[in-house]
């Protein structure tokens, strides 16, 4: 009896383990994106606010921004952008400033209700003549999500039926199999209800990526010529301190070489002597 329900668990966790899942080509409504069999999205539309008033509240769909322009003020950008994010009930996930060879810039990652995700967008860019770059995405993983809580649902039914086979255990050897095997199931339900968890916080909070810069003139003033031979003086002092050091540190080369050189004269001396007796 134990052994033909083993065979008969043993069947349905083959039917409820993973298999390669695809995803199917999505082309929205709106032009948006396109997302290939990979889940990779490319855009092929100017964005518009309508976007997301057009889509299923029912739908799972993720929306990323990735946006980038020149600013002549960054503390007034800053702050309207700020204003824009706490009117659409977002938050900063990451505010980095920096500045490079001739440029300031910073950059923000933003996390915003998906419901918000078109407005914010739009906020950021009103007054901004030029993108640099402004890419906005959406993939569907609806059909990730019906397959997942289909396996999760298989899973946690298997699960109690393990639950009730350990109860009906005889001796310790079955119970170490079947708790084995619920151990393992588990770890899978775990890691599928963690996937789950992530696409629903990817789905429900929009991602907007966001750069902007003010380019920086790197003024040098010309050194007088008295600066120049001060300087020069200071080169040539720094210089022969490093020829010294550099010297130093072939103590043992120069050690050595001068110990063969004692060697070879005091060879040579001998040989001139026996030649001249």
């Amino acid at each position: 009896m134990m052994k033909t329900l083993f065979i008969a668990l043993f069947g349905t966790f083959l039917a409820c383990s993973d298999s390669g899942s695809s995803t199917m080509g999505i082309a929205d409504s709106d032009g948006w994106a396109v997302a290939d069999v990979d889940g990779n999205s490319y855009v092929n539309a100017e964005p518009t606010a309508e976007y997301s008033e057009t889509d299923n509240k029912d739908a799972k769909i993720i929306k990323t921004a990735e946006i980038e322009f020149q600013t002549r003020d960054m503390d007034a950008t800053y702050t309207r952008i700020r204003k824009a994010i706490a009117a659409q009930g977002g938050n900063l996930q990451d505010d980095n400033t920096g500045k490079s060879y001739n440029q300031v810039y910073r950059s923000l990652v933003i996390r915003v209700p998906s419901a918000n995700f078109g407005p914010l967008v739009d906020s950021i860019g009103q007054g901004v003549d030029y993108f640099d770059t402004k890419r906005i995405s959406r993939r569907d993983v609806g059909e990730e999500f019906v397959d997942l809580e289909a396996r999760l649902k298989a899973k946690r039914t298997l699960e109690e039926r393990y639950l009730e086979l350990l109860g009906k255990a005889k001796n310790v050897t079955e119970m170490l199999e079947i708790e084995r095997e619920l151990a393992n199931i588990r770890e899978e339900i775990e890691a599928k209800q963690g996937r789950l968890n992530y696409l629903q916080s990817q789905v429900s909070m929009s991602t907007i990526s966001l750069r902007f810069y003010k380019e920086t003139v790197e003024t040098q003033v010309q050194a007088s010529f008295g600066s120049k031979i001060a300087n020069a003086f200071k080169g040539g002092w720094s210089g022969l301190l490093t020829f010294f050091i550099g010297v130093l540190y072939l103590w043992p080369f120069v050690l050595l070489i001068g110990v063969v050189f004692f060697f070879v004269r005091r060879y040579l001396k001998r040989s001139a002597r026996s030649a001249n007796s």
